[in-house]
């Protein structure tokens, strides 16, 4: 469920309680999380759309919920787990989500994702976003020209610098591909806490389209200082995992849903972590990783409905982790 490797996946625990939240339009229930693969989420089925934010740099609306491909997109064909993916986008796309992000560290994720979209009928609608995740100018030249051929595209909506690793020199050559229409957005992206004071740094410091950073229920650290400093730079963001790195949603699987779950629209865990996710207003879009299309159609719902007040975390978000 999450967009990095295990071992760099760092847990907070107990932040501040969320600040600021911003409702959105009402919605409809969810889904149950064992739904049939093929089956459109109900509120889509019942002619209601996704929610969806923003982009600060354009004013394009975007669809709050994506899917990330690590892990779960890096299956060889012929496996039980690829057959299982075109349902997967198939799930996102019926919901009306459109982003899928990847990486040239995700395995053959970026090649996966390239095969199932020139398969599909609705290939358009996807918005793609990848990165670059090594050193030096021609070698990042290298490795995006990879990117554009694994995808199977002419066009990336988005490339970031992964992890900010040599992120000047490669920045110099997005801005260039921008220019030219090759990509149409500029982000950068990191997971760690350790690094957030240089995430701060160059945030402030260039003009950038998006920012991806991990931010959940039980990892607040971005809500201090990077997402209100997104908001004021018009950076949009992507948050990747919203489970908290997948060990709290795992937990949360053992234990009923509260009865105020029903409150926000939510019938599963996950809809109850990636609503929490959302409710922040510097937050654009959240994508969880899955490889499960049931997983997909059950993310998706918590992108319809509203979102609750600050009042209504305050008194329950403690509980969830208690």
């Amino acid at each position: 469920m999450h967009s990095f490797p295990p071992e760099h996946t760092a847990h907070i625990r107990r932040r501040q309680l969320l600040g600021m939240l911003l409702g959105m339009s009402a919605g409809a229930a969810g889904l149950p999380l064992a739904v049939a693969q093929s089956a459109p989420p109900q509120a889509a089925a019942n002619g209601q759309k996704m929610n969806v934010r923003l982009i600060p740099a354009t004013r394009e609306p975007l669809p709050v919920i994506g899917c990330g491909t690590w892990v779960g997109f890096g299956h060889a064909p012929g496996s039980a787990e690829y057959r299982r993916l075109p349902d997967v986008l198939q799930a996102l796309f019926d919901a009306g989500g459109t982003v899928i992000d990847s990486s040239p560290m995700y395995g053959r994720a970026e090649q996966t994702t390239g095969e199932l979209l020139a398969a599909s009928p609705q290939r358009t609608r996807a918005f793609l976003a990848t990165k670059v995740w090594t050193r030096g100018r021609a070698e990042g030249i290298a490795q995006m020209e990879q990117s554009f051929a694994h995808l199977r595209t002419q066009k990336i909506d988005l490339m970031q610098i992964h992890n900010l690793v040599d992120w000047r020199t490669h920045l110099a050559t997005l801005r260039d591909w921008k220019a030219q229409g090759r990509i149409r957005y500029i982000g950068i992206t990191h997971y760690t806490p350790s690094a957030f004071g240089e995430v701060e740094a160059v945030l402030r410091a260039e003009r950038l389209d998006f920012l991806q950073i991990n931010y959940a229920l039980d990892d607040r650290t971005a809500e201090q200082r990077l997402l209100p400093l997104a908001a004021e730079r018009g950076v949009a963001v992507i948050v990747n995992q919203p489970f908290g790195g997948g060990g709290l949603l795992r937990r949360l699987r053992e234990r009923p849903l509260p009865a105020w779950a029903a409150e926000i629209g939510c019938t599963s865990w996950a809809q109850l972590l990636l609503k929490f996710t959302l409710s922040h207003p510097a937050v654009t879009c959240a994508i969880p990783g899955t490889s499960r299309p049931e997983h997909m159609a059950d993310n998706a719902q918590a992108g319809f409905g509203t979102l609750p007040d600050p009042a209504f975390w305050r008194s329950r978000a403690d509980t969830v982790l208690a």
